[in-house]
C-alpha cells in the first residue's frame, strides 16, 4: 500500500496581469504556445456556436482556452462571458479573472469535489472567500479540476484525476502529472487560462501542483481565509489560497479574498492581520534578512540539489544571510496528523452533506461509500476508497484530541517556532519537491525526487509559499518559503524579493509530451 501521507500531500478542503512578469520568466506568446501543441492538436474541430471572447488580463481567447484544455482537462466549467459584463472601477482587482477549485461553493454553478454524487450539487450560494473575491472586483471565470475529494478518498490515486473532469495534465508536459488537489487550479493558471486562481490545501494540495506546474502557489496561515461553503477535510489544516504567475499577483489575490467570518471559528483573527500584501511588495528586500537553509530534503536527487544551491547563490547576492539547518520531521508527526485528517473528515464531511440545499444523493459519508459502491465502473475503475472506509472507523473522540495536540506540538512548539528561534532566523526555506512524475492511472502517483517541508506548515497551519526556482530537463521546480503564523505579509514579501533575484529561467508550457529539454531532432 502506499505510504497515506503521500496520499495526504495531494489532500485540500478546505500571474498574467497588466504589469510584465520577471525578467527571468521566458513566457512564449500565445501563438507559439498554441502552435507547440503540435499534432495534438491537429485536425481538432473549432467550437462552433461560442462568441469570442479574449481576456485582457491573459490575452486569451475563449476558443483557445477550450482548445487548449482539450488537452489539459484542467476546468470542469468555463464561461466567459462574465468578461463581457460592466466593471466597477476603482476595486482592487479591477476584473481580474479567476477560476474558484470545485470543492468550492459558486452560486451559479454545481459544487462536485471531482464526484458523480454532486453532480447536482447546486447551492445557489457562494463561499465566503468567493463573494469577498466578487466585492473586490474579481471575474469567476469558471471552476477548476481537481484530485477527486481533494485526494483523500484512495491511498493509490492518480493525482488530478476525477469522475467528473477527468486526468488533469500538465502543460509542460502532458504525459506528467499535475500533481494534486488543486491541478486543475495550477495548470489552468501555467496554461494561462486566467490571470489567477483559487485553490485549497490541506497538506501540499496548492504547493505541490505550483512547484511542478511553474507557478506561485501560497497556502496562507490557516484562519486567514475563510472555509465556509468549502468542501472539508480538516478543520485544523484547511485552507484555500491563490496560485498566480507571480508572488505579487498572488498577493493581490490574497487581499482579495482574506478576512475574518463569523460562520468560520478559525478566522476570528484575521482582521487583524489581512491587509493590502501586495502593498510596496515591488521594493521588498531580502537585504540582511536571515533565512534558514534546510538542508537534506532534496532526496537526494542531485539535479534538484543543484538548483537549490543555485538559488541560495541568488539569495546571498540578494543580501540574505543564510543559517544551514538540519531537520526531518518525525514519524510521530505524520501518523498523527493523518489520525486527526481521518476523524474530522467523518465528522464534518455529513455536516456539509446535510447542510447543502441541493438535492443530492448523498447526505453522510457512509452514503458516498455505497454511491461508489454502486457506480463502481465510473469512480472506482482505477483506485478504490481506501481512506473513507477507514474514516468512517475513526471515531474514538479521547484518541483523535490526543493525536490533534502532539500533532500542534511537533509541528509548532518543538518544529517551525523552535527552527526560528534557535537560529534566529525570519524563515525557513527548501526545494518544495521534485518534479512532475509520469501519469499513471493504473498504480497511481510516483512522489520521488525531493520531499520538502511542506507538512511542518500544514500541521501547524503556517503559512507557505513556494516560488518557481528552475527546471530539470524542463521540468519546474519550486522553492518554499516558511514561516510563523500570520507571517503571511512577511512571507510574501520575502518570495517576491528573491523572484527578481532569481538567475534561473523558467520554461513555458510546451503542451506536448515531456522530452529534454532543449532536444532536437539531432540530439
Amino acid at each position: 500500500m502506499k505510504n497515506p501521507l503521500s496520499v495526504v500531500l495531494g489532500a485540500a478542503s478546505l500571474s498574467l496581469s497588466a504589469c510584465a512578469a520577471p525578467a527571468a520568466y521566458e513566457r512564449q506568446s500565445d501563438e507559439a504556445q498554441i502552435a507547440g501543441i503540435g499534432d495534438i492538436a491537429e485536425g481538432q474541430a473549432e467550437v462552433s456556436g461560442q462568441p469570442l471572447v479574449i481576456d485582457p488580463w491573459t490575452g486569451r481567447s475563449s476558443r483557445e482556452v477550450r482548445r487548449l484544455d482539450e488537452t489539459l482537462n484542467a476546468l470542469i466549467v468555463f464561461d466567459p462571458s462574465v468578461l463581457e459584463a460592466p466593471q466597477v472601477p476603482g476595486t482592487l482587482l479591477e476584473g481580474r479573472t479567476v477560476l474558484i477549485k470545485d470543492n468550492i461553493e459558486t452560486r451559479e454553478w454545481a459544487t462536485t469535489a471531482g464526484s458523480l454524487a454532486l453532480t447536482e450539487n447546486v447551492t445557489g450560494r457562494d463561499a465566503t472567500l468567493v463573494a469577498n473575491l466578487r466585492e473586490n472586483g474579481g471575474l469567476v471565470l469558471g471552476k477548476t479540476n481537481l484530485s477527486e475529494w481533494a485526494n483523500f478518498r484512495s491511498t493509490n490515486s492518480s493525482s488530478g484525476w476525477s469522475a467528473v473532469g477527468g486526468q488533469t495534465r500538465n502543460p509542460h508536459a502532458i504525459d506528467r502529472n499535475p500533481c494534486g488537489s488543486s491541478s486543475g487550479s495550477c495548470a489552468a493558471v501555467a496554461a494561462g487560462f486566467a490571470w489567477a486562481a483559487i485553490g485549497t490545501e490541506t497538506d501540499g494540495s496548492i504547493t505541490c501542483p505550483a512547484s511542478v506546474n511553474g507557478v506561485v502557489g501560497f497556502k496562507p496561515t490557516v484562519g486567514m481565509v475563510s472555509r465556509t461553503h468549502v468542501i472539508p477535510i480538516s478543520a485544523s489544516q484547511d485552507t484555500a489560497g491563490p496560485m498566480a504567475r507571480s508572488v505579487e499577483d498572488a498577493a493581490l489575490l490574497l487581499s482579495a479574498i482574506a478576512g475574518s467570518d463569523p460562520l468560520d471559528p478559525a478566522t476570528q483573527d484575521a482582521n487583524s492581520h489581512a491587509v493590502n500584501f501586495a502593498d510596496g511588495i515591488e521594493k521588498s528586500s531580502l537585504d540582511g534578512v536571515r533565512i534558514g537553509v534546510v538542508r537534506g530534503r532534496d532526496g537526494g536527487f542531485q539535479p534538484l540539489g543543484q538548483l537549490y544551491e543555485q538559488a541560495l547563490s541568488d539569495l546571498r547576492r540578494a543580501g540574505a544571510v543564510l543559517v544551514d539547518i538540519e531537520y526531518s520531521p518525525s514519524q510521530e508527526l505524520g501518523q498523527n496528523e493523518y489520525t486527526v485528517l481521518l476523524y474530522e473528515f467523518q465528522r464534518d464531511i455529513g455536516r456539509y452533506l446535510q447542510g447543502s440545499p441541493a438535492d443530492i444523493p448523498a447526505r453522510s459519508l457512509k452514503d458516498l461509500i455505497d454511491f461508489n459502491a454502486v457506480h463502481a465502473l465510473s469512480e472506482m475503475r482505477w483506485f478504490g476508497q481506501e481512506i473513507f472506509e477507514m474514516a468512517l472507523e475513526t471515531t474514538d473522540e479521547d484518541a483523535y484530541s490526543r493525536a490533534l495536540a502532539t500533532s500542534r506540538t511537533l509541528a509548532r512548539q518543538e518544529g517551525i517556532d523552535r527552527l526560528l528561534a534557535e537560529n534566529e532566523v525570519a524563515f525557513l526555506i527548501a526545494p518544495t519537491r521534485g518534479p512532475a512524475w509520469n501519469i499513471d492511472l493504473v498504480l497511481g502517483d510516483n512522489f520521488t525526487g525531493g520531499i520538502g517541508i511542506g507538512s511542518l506548515a500544514a500541521v501547524a497551519g503556517y503559512p507557505h509559499l513556494t516560488v518557481p526556482m528552475g527546471h530539470v530537463e524542463g521540468l519546474p521546480v519550486g522553492l518554499s518559503f516558511i514561516g510563523a503564523q500570520w507571517d503571511d505579509r512577511a512571507i510574501l514579501h520575502a518570495g517576491a524579493a528573491y523572484e527578481r533575484a532569481r538567475s534561473v529561467a523558467i520554461p513555458a508550457p510546451g503542451f506536448s509530451p515531456w522530452e529534454p529539454w532543449g532536444a532536437t531532432d539531432s540530439d
